[in-house]
């Protein structure tokens, strides 16, 4: 992933709105869902979320899909993938890094 690229994600991500959608999309797996399943999961306008899938859409991070009547949203999981390696690409110097500690749940 180049820098141009990298920075397109990291905005379409830096939102609210925008980052529990891709979220939500990752948990879904690669069957993704409808527009209407993700508003109501997280309780977003139909209006709203159109907008938010169009710039995670532009940034490379999801992809629509026609499923007849429907279109279906899916994580573009290569693309979350080769952001997740630029960002460590140069992780501790070349050294190896400490052990990641597993996420805590929030109370």
């Amino acid at each position: 992933m180049d820098t141009k690229a990298a920075i397109a994600a990291l905005a379409a991500l830096a939102q609210e709105s925008r980052l529990a959608t891709f979220r939500l999309l990752v948990q879904a797996g690669p069957a993704g869902m409808a527009a209407s399943r993700i508003a109501e999961s997280l309780g977003i306008p139909a209006s709203s979320l159109s907008f938010h899938l169009k710039e995670l859409t532009h940034a490379g991070l999801i992809a629509p899909r026609q499923e007849g009547r429907f279109i279906i949203y899916a994580a573009q999981f290569d693309t979350m993938n080769a952001l997740l390696g630029f960002l460590t690409e140069n992780c501790c110097g070349g050294n190896p890094c400490s052990p990641v500690c597993a996420p805590t749940k929030k109370p």
